[in-house]
């Protein structure tokens, strides 16, 4: 005998297909900007939430994480993993799926992919980040790491900025030319480059995403002139570094949680009271951003939970209207609270 959930029990759920479907209908870029501006919102409320670095299950292959937070009336987590390896094997170097909860019941209200959610919002969280630090008119991007995030950042930063030039480079050419073609069209002059100076030459913006898990020398100090924005996101765990740590000594840095950012992020490379700013305090008005033409600033971006908070948020109030999603029967709802097992019985 079939037993048909209560549609209290049913929990809405958005597959790949869905979110390609939801972001197809409203726009990438109208996306991004929306997106760039719910995360910015909810930086603004940063101290009313729950806070704390992401749990990770380290091994030689990579990481697997879970990433809680809450503002006391909604709970988030996200499940992501971090495999460089992976690529090798024709698989993604990310893959994560997320869930968003009532505080007041504990019941789910939405659960939905997040391999490309993580990258919509990751790149709506540099974009958010260079609104505040970046050259005032900055147009031209320097990417140097051409994976899976490339596009996504490029198009957050057009949007956004109006960023319209990105020059590009990868260790694999083909992660360039991949690149290049699927930016055809959009508005922005992508730009092939045979070295990382080479992608650097007139940029005011040069944005680190590469893959590897190990420290690395992805920017040396003489390739960093005065008065650019550096969007670091490539370093994202403890023995991941992208930049030279001389840079570190010259810039300005810039954070999402220091506890979590100082284990994972560029600064691991710099003592426990290396100075940062957090960037809720930017938003805020509590501490300055960018003060002058010739300084230069460095987001220590490493991903934080309140990101994905906001981009669950955003996505339960774009369903609303809409069939791109399915209705899941996750959550046992017996008749009578107490009579759980009388449900199971009945079901036999």
């Amino acid at each position: 005998m079939f037993i048909a959930p209560s549609e209290k029990a049913l929990v809405p759920f958005v597959s790949v297909e869905n979110m390609m479907r939801l972001v197809h209908a409203i726009g990438i870029e109208t996306v991004l900007r929306e997106l760039t501006d719910v995360i910015e919102a909810d930086f603004a409320r940063w101290e009313l939430f729950d806070k704390t670095p992401r749990v990770a299950s380290h091994s030689r292959e990579g990481v697997i994480e879970l990433m809680p937070t809450s503002d006391g009336e909604i709970y988030a987590f996200k499940y992501v993993n971090g495999h460089p390896k992976n690529m090798a094997q024709g698989l993604q170097t990310v893959t994560a799926f997320g869930l968003l909860a009532e505080v007041s019941t504990g019941y789910p209200v939405l659960l939905t992919e997040m391999t490309l959610l993580t990258a919509l919002r990751t790149a709506a969280t540099s974009a958010m980040a260079a609104r505040h630090l970046a050259p005032k008119g900055a147009r031209v991007m320097a990417m140097i790491g051409n994976g899976a995030q490339a596009e996504f950042q490029a198009l957050a930063m057009k949007a956004v900025l109006g960023v319209d030039t990105v020059r590009l480079y990868d260790i694999d050419r083909r992660a360039t030319d991949k690149a290049v073609r699927n930016l055809a069209g959009t508005g922005i002059t992508a730009i092939a480059c045979a070295s990382p100076e080479a992608a650097i030459e007139g940029a005011q913006i040069i944005t680190t995403c590469t893959a590897d898990k190990q420290y690395a020398t992805i920017l040396t100090d003489n390739m960093v002139g005065a008065g650019v924005h550096i969007n670091a996101i490539g370093g994202d765990c403890p023995g991941k570094t992208e930049l030279h740590r001389d840079i570190l000594l010259r810039a300005d840095t810039f954070v999402e949680y220091p506890p979590q950012t100082r284990i994972e992020g560029e600064i691991q490379q710099m003592p426990a009271d290396f100075p940062v700013t957090e960037l809720w305090q930017i938003i805020t008005g509590k501490a300055l951003g960018r003060r002058d033409d010739a300084q230069i600033t460095l987001f220590d971006s490493v991903g934080f939970a309140i990101e994905d908070f906001s981009a669950l948020r955003y996505i339960r109030d774009r369903l609303t209207g809409t069939d791109f999603f399915q209705n899941l029967d996750i959550i046992a709802d017996p008749d009578d609270p107490r009579d759980l097992f009388g449900m199971f019985q009945r079901a036999g």
